[in-house]
């Protein structure tokens, strides 16, 4: 996950970004019920838990260009079901908010059967808990994000957020540690030294819990990978969530057994090497993410994610792989499984 913007108060809306009720009806007829602006006021009142406690900022984050914040239409459905590795259904983005079973009815109705909900914090931990007990459809991942961990350890606040993690981790529908690892792209040199001591913990707390790693790696793979083979007690399934590696790092996971998760980046234009490193991963290895309500795959780049736009995601990976939507989707349904198991 990118480093979440804190919470935000409400955006004032761009009337040139936003269509009338029955505009937006006519341009996207399929954008799923839930996740239409006039379905706002009814998902907030299901009682159910509901994304909206934090936002994903408005604009783009390099550029700082206003982003559309309609969801995208539903893409046609899976013939066979996938799992959405990694999202984030406590991050509020758009126009709505949605609770989890409104989110994995509209996953449903795509061939989209589950989701692994992740926490990064001990915020978004404790909404993992309750999504996870609430809806069956889903399983959760938890730890401290290492741009977190780095922030936390400055403040000293480090230790007591790991202990909590380690707590609600042992819950029997918590199948992952994560996600973990390391980002140097938003952390400085000062932060390396927290955030490497917060992985190598997270490791180990898989290893004895026995529940896979969902590592975050941006801008560090020499590190992460150094560190993964020089911890002695690391767990037994790996899994490189939004693979963002290139052959090399392909070709390291291919050896080691690591799972190799690939999201919307994969469907961008200017990432060859990222397709490149998907045509090298073996098949028994390859899972589907979203990592929502960020990145968004092609065409809908910049737009809301939610788990329901995973096929797209899956038949940009088919055509780069040369394979059928349906074989893929077998392997990747069968990767999970592995990974996970039942819900």
């Amino acid at each position: 996950m990118p480093t979440a913007d804190p919470a935000d108060p409400a955006v004032p809306v761009d009337p040139a970004q936003t269509a009338g009720p029955a505009r937006a009806a006519a341009a996207e007829p399929a954008t799923p019920a839930a996740y239409r602006p006039a379905e706002d006021a009814s998902a907030a009142a299901t009682g159910g838990a509901v994304a909206g406690e934090r936002r994903r900022d408005p604009a783009e984050e390099k550029s700082r260009r206003r982003r559309r914040l309609e969801y995208p239409p539903a893409p046609d459905p899976l013939a066979v079901p996938v799992v959405d590795n990694h999202t984030h259904l406590d991050f509020r983005d758009g126009l709505v908010r949605v609770d989890v079973h409104q989110a994995m009815d509209a996953a449903a109705a795509v061939g989209v059967a589950g989701a692994v909900q992740v926490g990064c914090d001990v915020e978004s931990a404790r909404f993992t808990l309750a999504a996870i007990e609430a809806e069956p459809r889903l399983l959760g991942a938890v730890a401290i994000h290492p741009n977190d961990a780095a922030r936390l350890a400055e403040r000293g606040h480090l230790e007591a957020a790991l202990e909590q993690i380690e707590e609600m981790a042992a819950h029997p529908r918590v199948r992952a540690v994560g996600e973990t690892g390391l980002d140097y792209y938003r952390t400085g040199p000062e932060g390396v030294g927290a955030q490497q001591e917060a992985f190598r913990w997270h490791l180990d707390l898989a290893h004895r819990l026995g529940k896979a790693v969902q590592i975050h790696d941006r801008d560090a793979h020499e590190d992460v990978v150094r560190i993964l083979l020089d911890t002695p007690r690391r767990p037994g399934t790996v899994v490189f969530h939004c693979f963002s590696g290139d052959v090399e790092l392909a070709r390291t996971c291919n050896e080691h057994g690591w799972y190799m998760s690939f999201a919307g980046p994969v469907t961008f234009g200017a990432n060859d090497g990222l397709r490149a490193a998907l045509a090298e991963a073996r098949e028994d290895l390859v899972l589907v993410e979203t990592d929502a309500p960020f990145l968004t795959p092609h065409p809908h780049r910049g737009r809301p994610n939610a788990p329901y736009l995973v096929p797209l995601t899956v038949r940009g990976m088919a055509r780069v792989r040369g394979v059928a939507e349906e074989a893929l989707c077998t392997a990747v349904a069968e990767n999970t499984r592995r990974v996970y198991g039942e819900f």
